[in-house]
C-alpha cells in the first residue's frame, strides 16, 4: 500500500517541537530542541544536527552570550523588535538568508538563495552599510571578499560554522601540496601538451569548492587554481584540465567524485587524499596515473542519504522523482533520477506544471519549505529522520534581532572580515570561477 507522507509545515523547528509534544523522536537529536545560546555555551562543537559527531578544530570561532532581553524575549517580541529595527535602517542594511536557515529566520531576508547568490547579491547592493549573512563562516567570509571595504559583513552567530569547510585545514592542504610538488617535481609538458594560455601543463591544478575558508580560496589562487560551485563544477573542472594533467579538488570528496565520474574520469584515477598519512595514504604510482585527488572530506547533512531511502521511496511512491545534491554519496547519486545543486532542486520544482511526487535528497528546511510552497506537489526528503544542518540552526531570531539593534545604536556586532594577504588572491581565484560558463545539468540517466 502506499503512503503518502503528512504535508510538512514550513518550519523545522515547529515539526520537531510537534514530534517532541507528541511523544516521537525529535529528530537525530534532543537537543535540537534547546536554545542555540545554551548550546553555545557547552563545549565547543558544532551543536545538534547533522554535523553533531564531526571533530571541531580547536581555533573555531565561538560565540559570547548575548544580552539576556534577546535570550528571553517570546517569537511576538522578536519579530516585532527585527521588523523595526531593519525600517530604521533602511537601505543602510540587507539582510541575506541560505537556502538551508530556520523559517523564522529566512522571513526576514532581503535574498534567499546559495551562498554565491548571496554573496553576489550583497555585492550588487554597494549602498548597504551592513550586510547580514544569516548563513555560516565561510558564506560571510566570501561575501566580505565580494563587498566594499567600507561595507561590514555580520554572522548573527559566530559559532555557525561548517564542519566540511573545516575538514580542509589551511596547514594541512599546504601540506599536502609540498609533498605533491615534490612528488611531480620531475615532470615537464609532453611534446605538444599546451594549456590554455599557451604554456605546458601543469603538474597539478588545485580546486576548491565555495564551501571552504577564505584561506584556502587564498591557497588556490597563488597556485593557479579555481573555485567552483555545484552548478558550475564540470565547467570548472574542464578549465583545470585545460592547464594542468591533474586536478586537486577539495574539500568534499563527493562532489568532485560525482562530477569527475559523469565526465568520464575512471573512478581508479580519483584516490583519496587524506592529510593525516603520508602522500595521503597513496603510493607514487597511484598518484602519477591519478586525473582527479580527492581531499578526505564531506557534508554530514548530504552523507545521510542513502540508496535504501531511494528504495523505499520508489517502492511506496511508484514515479516519485528523485533529486538529491551532488554532495551525496556516488551510489546515492548514481541511484537517483537526478542530481543537481540547491537552486537546481528548486527550480525544477517550480517547472513542473502536472502535480508531482518529488523525494528530494537534501537539508530539511529546504525541503520543507519547498513542499509549503508548493502544495499541488508531494515533496519529502529522502531521510525521514528530521536532522537539520547544525551550524546553520544556530542561527536564530534572538541573534539576527541583537545584531540589528546594534546597529541601530551604531555598534557592529561580530563583524567577518578577510585580511588583504589572503583577500587578494581569494578573489583572483573567485573571478576565474566568474570567467567560467555553467555547464548545463542533466538527468544523471542521460550522463
Amino acid at each position: 500500500m502506499t503512503t503518502t507522507p503528512a504535508r510538512p509545515t514550513a518550519s523545522v523547528d515547529l515539526t520537531l517541537r510537534a514530534q517532541n509534544r507528541g511523544g516521537a523522536a525529535a529528530g537525530c537529536a534532543t537537543t535540537l530542541l534547546d536554545a542555540p545560546w545554551d548550546v553555545d555555551a557547552r563545549d565547543p562543537g558544532y551543536g545538534p544536527g547533522a554535523s553533531m559527531d564531526d571533530a571541531i578544530p580547536a581555533a573555531a570561532p565561538r560565540q559570547g552570550e548575548i544580552p539576556a532581553e534577546y535570550r528571553e524575549a517570546g517569537a511576538e517580541e522578536l519579530d516585532r523588535r527585527i521588523r523595526a529595527a531593519k525600517a530604521e535602517l533602511g537601505d543602510r542594511v540587507v539582510v541575506l538568508g541560505h537556502f538551508y536557515q530556520r523559517d523564522e529566520v529566512i522571513q526576514y531576508a532581503d535574498y534567499v538563495g546559495d551562498s554565491f547568490q548571496l554573496a553576489t547579491a550583497a555585492k550588487a547592493r554597494t549602498e548597504a552599510e551592513a550586510i547580514i549573512f544569516c548563513g555560516v563562516h565561510f558564506m560571510a567570509e566570501t561575501a566580505d571578499l565580494l563587498s566594499t571595504p567600507e561595507q561590514a559583513v555580520i554572522l548573527p552567530n559566530l559559532a555557525a560554522g561548517c564542519s566540511m569547510a573545516d575538514m580542509a585545514d589551511i596547514d594541512q592542504v599546504e601540506e599536502a601540496w609540498e609533498q605533491l610538488m615534490e612528488l611531480y617535481a620531475d615532470e615537464t609538458a609532453e611534446q605538444g601538451a599546451v594549456g590554455a594560455e599557451g604554456e605546458g601543463l601543469a603538474p597539478v591544478i588545485p580546486v576548491t569548492y565555495m564551501n571552504s575558508s577564505a584561506a584556502i580560496k587564498g591557497f588556490v589562487g597563488r597556485h593557479g587554481g579555481i573555485v567552483c560551485t555545484s552548478s558550475n563544477a564540470s565547467a570548472v573542472l574542464e578549465w583545470a584540465f585545460e592547464r594542468g594533467r591533474r586536478v586537486l579538488f577539495f574539500p568534499d570528496q563527493h562532489l568532485g567524485r560525482n562530477t569527475a565520474k559523469a565526465m568520464g574520469v575512471p573512478l581508479e584515477q580519483m584516490p583519496m587524499w587524506n592529510p593525516r598519512r603520508p602522500l595521503g595514504g597513496n603510493d607514487e604510482e597511484t598518484l602519477q596515473a591519478a586525473q582527479v585527488i580527492l581531499w578526505h572530506g564531506f557534508c554530514s547533512v548530504h552523507k545521510r542519504f542513502t540508496t535504501d531511502q531511494i528504495d523505499r521511496a520508489r517502492a511506496e511512491h511508484p514515479g516519485v522523482r528523485v533529486i538529491v545534491h551532488p554532495e551525496c554519496p556516488m551510489p546515492v547519486v548514481d541511484a537517483a533520477d537526478e542530481a543537481g545543486s540547491t537552486d537546481y532542486i528548486r527550480k525544477e520544482i517550480e517547472a513542473a506544471t502536472e502535480p508531482t511526487t518529488f523525494a528530494i535528497g537534501t537539508e530539511i528546511n529546504l525541503v520543507q519549505r519547498l513542499a509549503a510552497e508548493h502544495p499541488q506537489h508531494t515533496i519529502f526528503c529522502l531521510d525521514p529522520v528530521v536532522c537539520p544542518c547544525s551550524t546553520m540552526y544556530r542561527i536564530h531570531p534572538g541573534y539576527l534581532a541583537w545584531v540589528l539593534e546594534s546597529l541601530v545604536e551604531g555598534e557592529v556586532r561580530n563583524r567577518i572580515t578577510v585580511g588583504p594577504d589572503v583577500a587578494e588572491p581569494a578573489r583572483v581565484a573567485l573571478e576565474r570561477m566568474l570567467a567560467v560558463r555553467p555547464a548545463p545539468v542533466r538527468p544523471t540517466a542521460e550522463r
